[in-house]
């Protein structure tokens, strides 16, 4: 067996500043956006926290060539940083761990939140930290409040809005359940979706039982159509729900009992000569890789 090379030294390395060149230009209006006053922020209220990742320059001792961390080093320039830490790699591919990072979902981001605060982090400090209004943390940090642990289970994954928890904890958790099914299913986790299905929710599903005030322009009888469509619309989730695997298998046999099928040509010549609209769909169904397709 081959000797595993690694693709970093292990160690970080303390660099000048001057020392380290970026690998591409800065894009126009980037020390305005929201990320980078994010990232700013961070590193001047707690320091940098993962290091710059860099590549030696063959036939340069000193300086290095930048692959990951562009941001990171633009804010360290602003406030005036002489050092940073690197991770050095052992060739010069744009290659990162952040390649294959999944980012923080919004529960993982609540947990951390609550650990921090419970270690006895302000959440004053936190919010400038993360360069945002302390009543964004304080949400944060209450998402999971009224939300019934089958509901989040639905949603740990995703990254959706705090004010998503808002409008989820209106309701019952049966129907808490029903529409985290429903966003997920439709990969859509917007407030404006789950206020839709709030409005569309009986009144016995809600938690203080009092019919939610109808959406501006909707009326009555739109309100009406629009619970009976999502009712329906929830039958027929669960109906896919249940036989999608079978489906899938039945549509792998069927695509790989045609694709034989087709490769006889007198069969598929007999078929695009006396049953050409067969002969399209069997062709569609061999080049379909999943029900999707």
């Amino acid at each position: 067996m081959g000797k595993v090379e690694l693709g970093f030294v292990p160690e970080p390395v303390t660099l000048p500043i001057e020392w380290v060149l970026p690998s591409r230009k800065t894009p126009v209006g980037l020390a305005t956006s929201r990320k980078f006053k994010q990232i700013r922020s961070s590193i001047e209220d707690i320091g940098l926290i993962e290091p710059l990742t860099v590549a030696a320059i063959p036939g340069d001792a000193e300086r290095h060539m930048l692959l990951d961390g562009h941001m990171r080093l633009i804010a360290l320039r602003e406030l005036g940083c002489a050092e940073v830490q690197c991770l050095v790699a052992t060739d010069d591919e744009a290659y990162t761990y952040n390649n294959r990072l999944n980012r923080l979902s919004s529960i993982q981001e609540h947990f951390m939140l609550r650990r921090a605060v419970e270690r006895g982090v302000a959440p004053e400090r936190l919010a400038r930290a993360l360069n945002v209004d302390v009543s964004q943390i304080m949400k944060k940090m209450n998402l999971l409040e009224g939300i019934c642990p089958e509901a989040a289970e639905l949603l740990k994954d995703r990254q959706f809005s705090a004010e998503l928890g808002r409008v989820l904890r209106k309701l019952k958790p049966t129907r808490q359940i029903e529409c985290a099914e429903l966003m997920v299913s439709a990969n859509t986790l917007s407030v404006t979706y789950a206020e839709a299905l709030l409005a569309a929710t009986p009144a016995e599903m809600l938690v203080d039982g009092v019919k939610a005030k109808r959406l501006g322009g909707i009326t009555r009888e739109q309100m009406a159509r629009m619970e009976r469509e999502m009712a329906n619309l929830q039958g027929q989730y669960r109906l896919v729900e249940q036989t999608y695997g079978q489906d899938v298998l039945r549509l792998v046999l069927a695509r790989g009992y045609l694709m034989k099928l087709l490769e006889n040509s007198t069969v598929a010549r007999y078929l695009r000569q006396r049953q050409p609209e067969v002969m399209e769909q069997f062709e569609s169904i061999v080049a379909a890789a999943s029900l999707e397709a």
